[in-house]
């Protein structure tokens, strides 16, 4: 029987993107991604943050490297992969991370000063300041309508 590994992940940058160059030809960016959740416990709103460490390769690097910086919102679709390895002591470590398959930019560069940046909408229309990465970039789909059955249709 297959299984099913997919991760999707919304959130910022918790710092830039660190860019790798391999003897091979490819790029490597490791990109650190805050998600965070709200619930209250006793009357107190208490807020929880997940880290999740993200590797992107060749095309998906090059558009981190170009566009992604601290604080970014992302959104981000991969597989979860672990590494395992010897340390220094010879014990067995493993190390799990997130390599993506898919990722859209969210927002603008200046998010919170309200300037324009480099939007998914801005570019799906190619300027000559920012060239067209629509076709390394998949958007999210909005959720589908929820449908709501008539009781009488029910068959039981």
């Amino acid at each position: 029987m297959a299984g099913v590994n997919k991760v999707i992940l919304l959130g910022n940058l918790g710092a830039d993107p660190e860019i790798r160059h391999l003897e091979s030809g490819s790029k490597v960016a490791n990109i650190s991604i805050a998600t965070s959740e709200a619930y209250v416990k006793n009357g107190e709103r208490i807020e929880q943050t997940e880290w999740h460490r993200v590797e992107l390769w060749d095309k998906l690097a090059d558009l981190c490297e170009r566009y992604l910086t601290k604080g970014r919102t992302v959104y981000v679709e991969g597989k979860i992969r672990t590494n395992t390895y010897q340390d220094k002591d010879g014990v067995t470590r493993y190390d799990k991370r997130i390599r993506a398959t898919n990722l859209t930019f969210i927002g603008g560069k200046g998010d919170d000063d309200n300037s324009s940046g480099d939007t998914a909408t801005d570019m799906q229309q190619p300027t000559q300041a920012t060239p067209s990465v629509r076709e390394d970039i998949k958007q999210p789909q909005a959720a589908p309508e929820r449908y709501e059955p008539d009781i009488d249709d029910l068959p039981f």
